[in-house]
């Protein structure tokens, strides 16, 4: 029964993974006109399932870094009791974000579910320097980073533009933005999955394969019935936009995605993907910063809501 629960809660995570994170690929798209919101998502479902496929291939760390080890003793990383407190509470902590309109980290949800987890089962033995240096780093500074690339890849394209009629093509330029788009989501697809497929790895009957294939089309699904929020807060809340903006948005966005996935860095992508949509709206200071800072405290939020919901469900799951 407790595998079982562990499975059903894992799909229904990945189902709130896809609600809150599988339209942030392709949110520019819509937010510049290029294109209608089911085109985008259409788009964003089969770009994150393809990236889903080839994490199976490429993101071996990952797996391991959400696996526990590193932040619990071997004995305690594997307890399934664990595993299913982290899945409920993150998926719980997304599921609410998505139906919010709050764009937060997955990765966010599940370090706090680890942690939360962690405290009730061993208390102050949790690896917190594992945890910081594996994780929190990563979370902080990404978002910084994101804002500056995402500024200077624009204004650099801006002056091309000027100068030398970069982008006269519309056609080309919808046919790169859409390019760039389907990078982003892919390299989600890359990035998410593995975290995701960690959760379930101690159910024998899964080979890394079948999970990732399962949390695949649990993703896929939550995105299509479940994006309309946050496909509002991120393409049209934050900042107007253009195609050039949205352009580079994406490109800074599917380069440090990819980079931390090669990396094994578990950074945020929704974290990335905002952090460089203000970027670019910085350029021409058309940011709504309330937008932005509500935003901003849905991130604080997420890691202690979802430790907190984890711990109760790892201390219920007990006794």
């Amino acid at each position: 029964m407790l595998i079982i629960s562990l499975f059903l809660a894992t799909l229904f995570l990945a189902y709130s993974n896809g609600a809150n994170d599988n339209f942030k690929g392709v949110a520019t798209l819509f937010g510049s006109g290029t294109t209608s919101y089911q085109t985008a998502i259409l788009w964003a479902t089969v770009m994150t399932f393809a990236g889903a496929l080839t994490s199976i291939f490429l993101a071996g760390a990952l797996v391991k870094n959400f696996s526990g080890q590193g932040i619990f003793p071997d004995e305690i990383a594997n307890v399934p009791e664990i595993h299913l407190a982290v899945a409920i509470s993150s998926g719980v902590t997304v599921l609410m974000a998505a139906l919010t309109g709050f764009p937060i980290s997955t990765t966010h949800s599940l370090t706090g579910g680890l942690l939360g987890a962690g405290l009730v089962a061993i208390g102050l033995k949790v690896n917190f320097t594992a945890l910081v240096s594996s994780f929190i780093l990563p979370l902080f500074f990404s978002p910084i980073i994101a804002i500056f690339l995402g500024a200077g890849i624009y204004k650099l394209f801006e002056y091309f533009h000027t100068q030398f009629n970069l982008f006269t093509n519309q056609k080309m330029l919808d046919t790169l933005h859409f390019i760039s788009a389907g990078v982003v989501s892919f390299a989600r697809g890359i990035n998410h999955t593995p975290q995701l497929v960690a959760i379930i790895l101690i159910i024998e009957y899964f080979s890394i394969q079948g999970g990732m294939l399962t949390i695949a089309m649990a993703m896929g699904l939550g995105g299509l019935l479940n994006s309309q929020r946050i496909a509002e807060t991120m393409s049209t809340r934050i900042t107007p936009m253009n195609s050039i903006q949205g352009l580079s948005a994406n490109i800074v966005t599917g380069f440090l995605a990819i980079a931390a996935s090669y990396l094994g860095l578990p950074i945020s992508t929704t974290h990335v993907a905002v952090s460089s949509i203000v970027g670019v709206g910085l350029t021409e200071k058309k940011v709504n910063f309330r937008v932005f800072y509500q935003i901003i405290i849905s991130w604080i939020f997420t890691l202690p809501i979802a430790a907190i919901i984890s711990g109760i469900a790892y201390r219920l799951l007990q006794s």
